[in-house]
């Protein structure tokens, strides 16, 4: 979408900030509102080299333009590099010396005050509920940090994979019914005796490192055991990657099934699941679509035949020129592959993304669930959009096929939808919303989110005196109305 043209309305400033990018390219964030609180933040980038002032020197002329704008009332005109035929202009440039605008990214969001976002629960370091004999020198709160989510009507589950050494359980639960904005106590999931491995005493029976697990329609949890423990550091492979299957009315594990070695790389990683129960039956019968993020593939499970098969491309593969994250000033280089991954049994095709893109694919669920791929089949690929940031979450509306993203830069949710094209940015905080890990479509109305400052985490910086970890919810009825019109997807 395209914010062009021009808007006249009486303005003043409400915060400008200064950011800092990789490559000499520096960004300035300021936020403008009306009479009417409707609220405009615009992201300005320049390129160093080619405007010749760098960002103290830009400082000034910026401030002295923004603070212009609360005196007068004037025409603004916003120009954005998705159209084509426009320079690179914004109005007022003559004030900031006549810098090169590479581009222009403006979110119109809603004041903060009409945004509503729950915030659940949240923590600065997680708590558990250890058992007695649990040695505390074992526990490394500043290494824990959920990655997983799912929602029952009485439970909240979390995953915590092992990505450093000191994380007690990987996978736990919470009830669903606390106090907003409270920090409960994470009860690990069976129970203690499957997590021995956070102590050393790997069983490959229990449960070692999982990133995500997904709820069928029989009430059964699908857990995936990645078998890797602190994957961010020396990644160790303890036990064969599986899936673990939960009976949630008897907390019983009632199957387990391990990925074979034909599906496996030396460096896969399984980080996310979907179930689909659309073409040849419901829970035990369904097919699993799963993401290799390390070795990049999908590894498909056939229920029924209980088989599995890999299939890998291109678009499954980080992309070199994003593998650098911009999070609130914090930088940090991740080269993950396919992690994002989500399925719609209306249209029939799962829409995957890669960490390290500003991408989304698509590959049909018929091509995913017909057997292994040929020696030389060319994959149905789908160039599904373009975002304006990397992202790691992919949800999707089972109603009306709304999808669900989260660019990181941006600190934003938004969705799209592929049917009308639509798209709308759902929630916007540089606080709450950063680095989202995970994002779930729920039909009581609500899109839930997992927000985790993983940055702090992966640089090692994170603070005990702050909230870290957040679990959201974003209430949907009304917001197709209500919600503004993005350009976060192209």
């Amino acid at each position: 979408m395209c914010c062009c043209g021009s808007t006249k309305m009486s303005t003043y400033v409400r915060t400008y900030k200064l950011r800092t990018y990789k490559l000499k390219l520096w960004t300035y964030n300021y936020t403008i509102s009306d009479s009417a609180e409707n609220v405009t933040t615009c992201i300005i980038m320049w390129d160093e080299s080619k405007s010749g002032c760098d960002a103290n020197q830009m400082a000034p002329g910026i401030l002295k333009w923004a603070e212009a704008l609360r005196e007068s009332e004037q025409e603004i005109t916003i120009w954005s590099d998705n159209c084509p035929s426009q320079d690179h202009y914004l109005h007022g440039c003559n004030m900031l010396l006549n810098i090169w605008i590479i581009t222009t990214l403006c979110i119109y969001v809603q004041s903060v005050s009409s945004i509503q976002m729950d915030v659940v629960n949240q923590w600065n370091f997680l708590d558990f509920d250890l058992p007695y004999h649990f040695d505390y020198a074992d526990i490394r709160p500043e290494n824990t940090l959920f990655t997983g989510l799912e929602i029952t009507d009485d439970r909240i589950f979390l995953a915590m994979p092992r990505l450093r050494a000191g994380v007690p359980a990987t996978l736990a639960a919470i009830p669903r019914n606390t106090h907003k904005g409270s920090s409960p106590v994470l009860r690990a999931y069976p129970d203690w005796s499957f997590h021995g491995s956070s102590r050393g005493e790997v069983n490959c029976s229990g449960i070692i490192s999982v990133y995500r697990m997904r709820l069928d329609s029989c009430n059964k949890l699908w857990v995936l055991d990645s078998g890797v423990m602190t994957s961010l550091d020396d990644f160790t492979r303890v036990c064969q990657p599986k899936l673990i299957v939960i009976d949630l009315f008897t907390d019983q594990i009632v199957r387990t099934i391990y990925l074979p070695n034909g599906v496996l790389r030396p460096a896969s990683l399984m980080t996310n699941l979907v179930i689909d129960e659309s073409i040849q039956g419901r829970c035990d019968s369904a097919f699993v679509y799963m993401s290799d993020t390390a070795a990049p593939g999908i590894v498909v499970y056939d229920g029924i035949r209980d088989q599995a098969w890999r299939f890998t491309h291109p678009t499954m593969f980080p992309d070199p020129n994003f593998s650098d994250y911009n999070i609130n000033g914090e930088a940090f280089t991740l080269m993950d592959g396919v992690v994002g991954i989500s399925h719609s049994p209306k249209l029939g095709v799962v829409y995957y993304q890669p960490l390290a893109t500003d991408r989304i694919f698509s590959i049909p669920t018929a091509t995913l669930s017909k057997g292994p791929p040929g020696e030389f089949e060319r994959l149905p690929i789908q160039f599904v959009g373009k975002k304006s940031s990397q992202g790691l979450g992919l949800s999707l509306n089972l109603l009306d096929e709304t999808l669900y993203f989260s660019p990181l830069t941006e600190t934003s949710v938004a969705s799209w939808n592929p049917l009308t094209n639509q798209q709308k940015l759902l929630a916007y905080d540089p606080e709450k919303l950063q680095f989202p890990s995970e994002l779930r479509w729920k039909s009581d109305g609500y899109l839930w989110l997992l927000s985790t400052k993983f940055q702090k985490f992966f640089l090692r910086n994170v603070s005990p005196h702050e909230v870290n970890l957040r679990i959201i919810r974003i209430p949907l009825r009304g917001r197709s109305k209500s919600a503004v019109t993005n350009n976060l997807f192209i």
